[in-house]
């Protein structure tokens, strides 16, 4: 079936490989220690659903990455990170704008804007793809707080190395301790 895609990336085990990778990443550039990452370095790896399905994932699916016209999608950018990887990591990760922006948690708001509540819009995804998200939901969302958090730790890395250019970075560094806190509270509400 990937016979044509075998060079594209790896099928099978992506959520395994990227809980690996990030905490890869995150451990090579840790400037202090933060107790909620150690945790969910632990917790990851021993509570990935057994859901695993292989597609083309894009790898930083975002609003901010798509083209609009007339309230449609008509196309999406930035596909460097694209691979074979779980769609629903990648669909879930779509989703952290609902977690991370306090305007997209208004149901009020969203209601007159038109735009779906995070459930609202996971569902619309389960409705069209014939798939139940809701099993497993919190623990992508964790997956993907995670991942960011990482990326953040990668950021303050290069503060720390004198390799960070862009002024912001620091600022932006230092959101992996809401981030870690964010996603091991999930895991509290949800998992224990």
């Amino acid at each position: 079936m990937f016979s044509a895609l075998e060079s594209y990336g790896k099928p099978g085990n992506y959520v395994a490989r990227q809980v690996s990778r990030w905490t890869t990443q995150y451990l090579a550039s840790e400037t202090e220690s933060i107790p909620e990452m150690d945790k969910l370095i632990e917790w990851l790896p021993q509570n990935i659903p057994n859901d695993d399905e292989t597609s083309i994932v894009h790898g930083d699916f975002r609003l901010d990455n798509m083209i609009y016209k007339n309230h449609e999608v008509i196309g999406v950018l930035d596909w460097e990170l694209s691979t074979l990887g779980h769609p629903i990591a990648d669909f879930s990760y779509h989703c952290l704008t609902w977690r991370t922006l306090p305007a997209m948690q208004d149901l009020k708001l969203l209601k007159e804007l038109g735009i779906p509540s995070e459930v609202e819009y996971r569902d619309m995804y389960s409705e069209n793809t014939g798939k139940d998200l809701s099993a497993n939901w919190e623990f992508y969302m964790v997956f993907n707080i995670f991942k960011v958090a990482a990326i953040c730790q990668g950021i303050l890395g290069r503060v720390r190395d004198g390799t960070a250019s862009n002024k912001y970075a620091e600022a932006r560094g230092m959101q992996v301790f809401p981030l870690s806190a964010g996603a091991w509270s999930i895991v509290e509400a949800n998992f224990k």
